[in-house]
């Protein structure tokens, strides 16, 4: 029998299983190419539209840009010693790019902490600059040992921050000139604005008074640094290129250090101004103000301890040397020169004096209250007879004495190489019209004849007054600066007649040869030639002045001393402090102790 194999029986999917399989493929398909587009017009939009922004943020997360700041150059007196320069410092950086901008908050209030600057100032700087900057940004100089330890612990949490030493600015006498030399600071927000098209940057240091603004161009040297790549920690791979800090250039300044510090002494805590100067040239050789401040407070951040403490001294930042008062009596120098040279008074004139004098109902007295009887010129300068003057003034007129006071400089900044100078007043009819709504008297003339009234000058024309008599009739141009040729080849004549310059001279060396400035008529210096002055501050104490020169026959130097609300006479608490500032220019290797004022006294 032959059996038969029966074909397999093939079971047929049923038609609803069948279309399950296609949709899972259509569906997988669909979701395949949704996300593959999605991923594709990512990648175009990044390349195409974000492609620059992108390479940049790349480039910028592996390349770093370490700026270096340049050194300052040096201040030097006359001799080269050092009055302003450098020493290193640690300072706090922060990088931005090294973090998220999220993630600095905490950061920020550890340094607050540790450093002691409110968290708002810090996160301002840092935003300043912006988070992606790869420019390191200084948050603080001047770290203390102590701060620099705390920020080592805690580095665990100061991704960012960096600690590195740099140059700040040091004055290694202190307060010595520091009206001078004035001080550098950190630029504000409205300097930068105002002078980043010269290549100044978000945290440069920049002077800020004196010399350091001056000489700014000079001294600030120019910008150096580096640029690194770094590998995903921030450390540094390799360098890519660097440029060279310069220095900047140093300046060396007419200031001797020695009777600088002499005039610092002299004038000691007492409120007003001392200036040396040499006649010849117009170098000035020491410039002090009271009361003064410390620069080195300015390297670094001061304390609110520390500006209370300035904000209660009396205008500590005012150079008093080149700001504006009466002269007093010392301006009877300008008087007889404008009666001599009017021709409306020989040298030859002899007055009688007087207690008072009556100009216009008001009544002018001399400062003894009982005049000098008869009195030439070198007798009024001797005495400083106010009566004298009253009479030559009323015979000149203010048409005569205005001009003459502009001719020997006042009314007009010397020029000297000092932001901060004033350029005084020289008050006259159209002034007092504009000002006070009423016209010019002759008791104006009066008054001005003896330095009072409306007139204002600084104890550096005053300097320049008293170097036209020392070097025979010429206005010079006070200057700072040793190299400024200009300034010491200055020389302007007032085409005095000689017998003008005699009686000048003569006055002046009676004033010192047993008149009100017999406090200079010692050994210890050659024969001097001075003048004082007493100005009344009405409500308040008198300001004093005491102006001389030395040698009397060939004069090398002059002082002029003000003491600004002194009480007293010019020649009891003036002159004194300048035979001081005489004593240690003739005799430097002297020791030089302050000077007390005579006891004071009526005296002029």
């Amino acid at each position: 029998m032959t059996l038969t194999q029966s074909p397999p029986i093939i079971q047929q999917p049923a038609a609803r299983t069948v279309g399950r399989s296609y949709q899972s493929i259509a569906f997988m398909l669909v979701v395949s190419l949704l996300m593959l587009g999605g991923i594709g017009g990512r990648l175009a939009y990044l390349q195409l539209v974000e492609g620059n922004r992108n390479r940049q943020l790349a480039e910028n997360n592996r390349i770093r840009l370490i700026p270096k700041q340049p050194e300052r150059g040096k201040i030097l007196d006359r001799g080269g010693s050092i009055l302003a320069g450098s020493r290193l410092s640690h300072s706090v950086f922060l990088w931005p790019l090294a973090r998220k901008q999220s993630e600095w908050p905490a950061t920020l209030n550890r340094l607050s902490q540790i450093l002691q600057i409110p968290e708002a100032e810090i996160q301002k700087r840092l935003e300043q600059a912006g988070y992606t900057s790869p420019y390191l940004v200084r948050i603080a100089r001047g770290v203390s040992p102590a701060q620099v330890t705390a920020l080592a612990e805690y580095s665990s949490e100061m991704e960012g921050v960096e600690v590195d030493a740099e140059a700040v600015r040091y004055y290694p006498h202190g307060d010595l000139a520091a009206h001078v030399l004035g001080y550098t600071g950190e630029m504000s927000d409205e300097e930068l604005e105002k002078r980043k098209d010269e290549g100044y940057r978000l945290g440069d240091v920049i002077g800020q008074m004196g010399v350091e603004s001056a000489y700014e161009k000079q001294l600030r040297g120019e910008w150096g640094g580096q640029q690194v790549e770094v590998d995903g920690m921030g450390q540094v791979v390799r360098i890519l290129g660097e440029k060279q800090t310069q220095t900047g250039r140093d300046v060396r300044l007419t200031l001797d250090l020695k009777l600088q510090k002499a005039a610092e002494t002299a004038l000691g805590d007492r409120k007003g101004a001392i200036v040396a100067m040499d006649p010849n040239n117009g170098a000035v050789l020491a410039m002090v103000s009271r009361p003064a401040f410390d620069p080195n407070l300015f390297s670094t951040r001061i304390t609110d301890a520390q500006w209370q403490r300035l904000q209660s001294e009396d205008h500590p930042f005012v150079n008093r040397a080149v700001q504006g008062y009466p002269p007093a009596s010392t301006f009877k120098i300008v008087t007889t020169t404008a009666a001599i040279e009017s021709n409306k008074y020989s040298p030859d004139t002899v007055l009688n004096t007087y207690p008072s004098i009556t100009v216009g109902g008001i009544e002018f007295g001399d400062w003894n209250r009982a005049g000098f009887g008869v009195l030439g010129f070198a007798g009024a300068l001797k005495w400083s007879s106010d009566t004298f003057f009253y009479q030559i003034a009323m015979g000149i007129g203010d048409q005569t004495l205005i001009p003459w006071t502009r001719r020997y400089g006042f009314g007009q900044k010397t020029g000297i190489e000092l932001p901060e100078e004033a350029a005084g007043l020289v008050p006259d009819d159209a002034w007092k019209r504009k000002e006070l709504g009423e016209g010019w008297y002759l008791g104006d003339t009066v008054n001005m004849s003896i330095g009072q009234g409306f007139l204002q000058s600084t104890p550096l024309q005053v300097a320049v007054m008293f170097a036209v008599p020392a070097n025979g009739g010429y206005k010079v141009k006070p200057h700072l600066f040793k190299d400024n040729e200009a300034a010491r080849n200055w020389r302007e004549s007032l085409q005095l007649r000689p017998e003008t310059v005699d009686v000048l001279r003569a006055g002046l060396r009676e004033v010192v040869d047993g008149g009100t400035g017999a406090a200079l008529n010692v050994s210890t210096i050659p024969p001097t030639a001075g003048k004082s002055g007493t100005a009344e501050d009405f409500g308040r104490e008198s300001h004093t002045w005491f102006g001389a020169y030395a040698p009397l026959d060939k004069p090398q130097v002059l002082v002029v001393a003000f003491g600004e609300n002194s009480g007293g006479g010019g020649g009891s608490f003036a002159a004194p402090m300048v035979r001081q500032v005489l004593e240690a220019y003739f005799n430097p290797n002297k020791t030089v102790n302050q000077a007390a004022a005579i006891e004071p006294v009526l005296t002029d």
